[in-house]
């Protein structure tokens, strides 16, 4: 088995993202939130024009792929100011769970933090997603805060804010 990460950088890479994202989000998110809600987020969040918009404003994203097969993605926003980067999202296909491909991406993120010598990572978790929020604790993230955000239409995002520091090995 042979997996890869590489940096979405054309229009098809965005395309792949978006597709990914479709099927993701209405297989996982839809028991939690409702169809509707699911819908309006990838619209507003994970279309073509909502992610070249995100990456034009400095959101990084990468795509992660088994055997040259796109099983899952990232979006990460550095903020050098801060000495932080955000994981906007890490993504994997049901059928890629269990196989290391969200540790795998962690990973990649977290030495893009020491090679930029950025010292946090932090991230928002659905507060009700159970399952992510418990990967996360033990991939030594700690909840250091809740919100709940309007993003419009009459719908919110309940989520935790976690954090983790990220340590240069010396």
């Amino acid at each position: 088995m042979s997996s890869s990460i590489s940096r979405v950088s054309s229009d098809a890479d965005i395309n792949a993202v978006v597709n990914l994202a479709g099927e993701i989000w209405r297989q996982h998110f839809t028991p939690i939130i409702g169809s509707a809600q699911v819908e309006y987020m990838l619209d507003r969040f994970q279309s073509f024009p909502a992610i070249c918009s995100q990456m034009k404003s400095g959101a990084e994203y990468y795509l992660a792929a088994i055997d040259g097969r796109h099983v899952a993605y990232t979006g990460v926003v550095p903020d050098r100011s801060r000495g932080s980067m955000m994981i906007s999202k890490i993504y994997v296909r049901l059928d890629a769970r269990g196989a290391g491909v969200g540790s795998g991406l962690l990973d990649f993120i977290e030495s893009a933090c020491v090679t930029r010598k950025l010292d946090t990572l932090w991230l928002t978790v659905n507060r009700f997603n159970s399952g992510p929020v418990e990967w996360y604790r033990r991939n030594g993230f700690v909840i250091v805060d809740e919100v709940k955000k309007d993003i419009g239409g009459g719908y919110y995002m309940d989520d935790f804010i976690m954090e983790k520091r990220v340590v240069a090995a010396r």
